[in-house]
């Protein structure tokens, strides 16, 4: 039995400073994949983390402080492949895999389209390209678990005021229309495999108490091939936990 935990930590500098530390020491995921840490190799309490147990990778953007994504594993995986293959991307730092016997971890920051026009079109790029990779990933590596911020809600109940959202990047009909070809493909939503109540968010805009209020979105998934789908033992978010604008998802799978 793993528990896999995703965060998106805006800032990994930041969330330690938030005693994210302290937080990690008490929770104790077999395995936390990382997005947004935002920082260089060394940067980001790799000490620590073997300190704690922890194998840790991470796959940084070119730019500085900016985007990038990491795993933190206390069982030292057989292989890590760094980014997708794809210049395009890959200089942002958008995904990292982790290979154990029998399956494999991704960690996965999608771009967010928030900005429009060009990032918005290059954010759609990147979800075609990104399911391209995975349908040929899967024919090696047929039990991956793929975690980190979409950037997508996927369903109406995903997101607060969907009516008023439908003109919003991250709530696009083209956006959502995507996702259902994702799980169309067989990727399973572990989370909604578990839980069906609307108001679950991973994330809150920083402006108008919206956290304090519930208004969120939920962005932050794992999905998990096919193969792994009757091996969910349960799934949730960990709305309470505060390091950041986004909060943890986690899923339990009998590997």
């Amino acid at each position: 039995m793993k528990r896999i935990l995703s965060y998106n930590v805006n800032g990994i500098r930041s969330a330690i400073r938030k005693d994210f530390f302290f937080w990690l020491e008490r929770e104790k995921p077999d395995i936390l994949c990382l997005q947004e840490v935002k920082a260089r190799e060394g940067q980001m309490g790799e000490t620590i983390f073997e300190e704690m147990g922890y194998w840790f990778y991470s796959f940084p953007a070119v730019k500085p402080g900016y985007s990038g994504v990491g795993i933190a594993t206390r069982v030292k995986p057989n292989e890590v492949e760094y980014g997708m293959g794809n210049e395009k991307y890959d200089r942002e730092g958008r995904v990292i895999r982790a290979g154990f016997d029998g399956f494999s971890v991704i960690s996965v920051y999608f771009p967010s389209g928030s900005a429009g026009g060009p990032r918005q079109d290059y954010k759609m790029e990147f979800l075609n390209d990104f399911r391209l990779y995975l349908n040929k990933l899967i024919l090696d590596h047929p039990g991956i678990i793929i975690s980190g911020d979409y950037n997508i809600c996927r369903l109406w109940i995903d997101i607060h005021n969907p009516e008023k959202q439908q003109n919003t990047s991250g709530f696009l009909p083209e956006e959502r229309e995507w996702f259902g070809k994702f799980v169309n493909d067989g990727y399973v939503d572990s989370f909604r495999e578990v839980v069906s109540e609307p108001g679950q968010y991973s994330w809150w805009s920083y402006r108008a108490g919206s956290r304090a209020r519930n208004k969120g979105w939920r962005i932050d998934y794992n999905m998990v091939t096919p193969v792994l789908k009757d091996k969910i033992m349960g799934a949730g978010i960990l709305p309470d936990v505060v390091h950041s604008d986004h909060c943890p998802v986690w899923v339990k799978i009998d590997l």
